[in-house]
């Protein structure tokens, strides 16, 4: 069983990532800050935090399959 935390952390990592794959990336921010409130260490959601900064910054074209491209190693 997993706890609580855990629990609210996935779900809010799963509606970030419905908000992602919508290319709604500030909606998909909100969901990634608060799950990264209720675990800073939660890595996926560290990872997607950083890619929607990315996106807003830089909105991918409009026919986007939701993979991030890295541009620098």
């Amino acid at each position: 069983m997993i706890s609580p935390q855990r629990a609210r952390v996935l779900e809010l990592f799963a509606e970030g990532r419905r908000h992602y794959k919508l290319m709604d990336f500030p909606k998909a921010l909100q969901a990634f800050t608060e799950a990264l409130r209720v675990d800073p260490e939660d890595g996926p959601s560290k990872v997607y935090y950083v890619r929607c900064k990315h996106y807003i910054d830089n909105p991918p074209p409009e026919d986007w399959d939701g993979v991030f491209v890295m541009t620098t190693k």
